[in-house]
């Protein structure tokens, strides 16, 4: 098994960041090359978000009471004159760990946890007259434990391809793109299979959504290597719908969301056939037109 950190062109710093280069950020870009196309064929409207999120579209899902601890905040000084002035003269804690930070002015943004949250902002209010489809691809933030190159970082990349309409429309939206992943995992030798997940709620002994989760699941991971989630199909029925007072046809609309981490699909086509020729494999399927 090749070691994450002998993979060509991958740098990593602290925090939990990696650095792509050459090569590895060229296999990068095939990639989202490559799910661009299937959201082409989905009709999905491409969308560039911001890094940020307003704190209160979040709060409209308690993400702050089930994910307190994955969320980044954007936090800023308060602008007193003295409370930046003293910050200046002392910036570091007494042991040099980190920032010693002044008097904060009110946190209202959030780093980007999910991608698809900002199709829901986008469409909070609306009576949808037909289904949507929405693909966008952004850097996503989540605070964990600890870290490992191309696996688990603090930021990450997110593709996603999503779907608001009735409970059918999305549940074929998931069906077909789940189809579509598997046979793509068999062409490229990944062994990649479906597994039922859950999300990693703060405390899930106590989370009626976790408890929801595990005796119908909606959302199903697919895992390199028996243990790696690569990519994940996601079922929010009415929650997403309800949360931001999205109907379809007068009804709350459902919602669901097709998701590929792409760091770790880079770490598992590297893994499986060294940088070369995982640039090779995602070659073949480009020039095939597969989507």
């Amino acid at each position: 098994m090749t070691a994450t950190l002998e993979i060509p062109d991958l740098g990593w710093r602290e925090g939990g960041q990696g650095v792509l280069r050459g090569d590895l950020l060229r296999l990068f870009r095939k990639l989202d090359t490559l799910w661009l196309r299937w959201a082409d064929a989905a009709g999905a409207l491409e969308i560039e978000p911001p890094p940020m999120l307003p704190a209160h579209a979040l709060q409209r899902l308690d993400y702050f009471a089930s994910f307190p601890h994955l969320a980044t905040f954007a936090c800023v000084h308060d602008e007193d004159a003295e409370n930046l002035a003293v910050f200046g003269k002392h910036p570091w804690q007494a042991d040099g760990s980190g920032l010693a930070l002044g008097r904060l002015a009110p946190t209202t943004h959030v780093l980007t946890p999910a991608a698809c949250y900002h199709v829901y902002l986008d469409l909070v209010g609306q009576d949808l007259a037909a289904p949507i489809t929405v693909t966008l691809g952004t850097r996503c933030f989540r605070r964990e434990k600890e870290f490992h190159p191309l696996r688990r970082q603090w930021a990450f990349h997110m593709r996603e391809i999503v779907c608001v309409g009735t409970a059918e429309e999305v549940r074929a939206h998931l069906a077909s793109h789940r189809t579509k992943m598997l046979e793509l995992s068999e062409r490229l030798e990944l062994g990649a299979t479906f597994e039922h997940a859950t999300d990693p709620f703060f405390n899930p002994g106590k989370s009626a959504r976790y408890l929801m989760q595990k005796i119908d699941p909606t959302k199903e991971e697919l895992v390199f290597g028996g243990d790696l989630a690569i990519g994940s199909l996601n079922f929010h029925r009415d929650t997403m719908g309800a949360a931001f007072e999205i109907r379809r046809g007068g009804e709350t609309a459902q919602t669901g969301c097709v998701a590929f981490g792409m760091e770790r699909w880079l770490f598992a086509l590297v893994q499986t056939h060294g940088l070369p020729g995982a640039i090779a494999a995602v070659d073949r399927e480009l020039d095939g037109g597969d989507a």
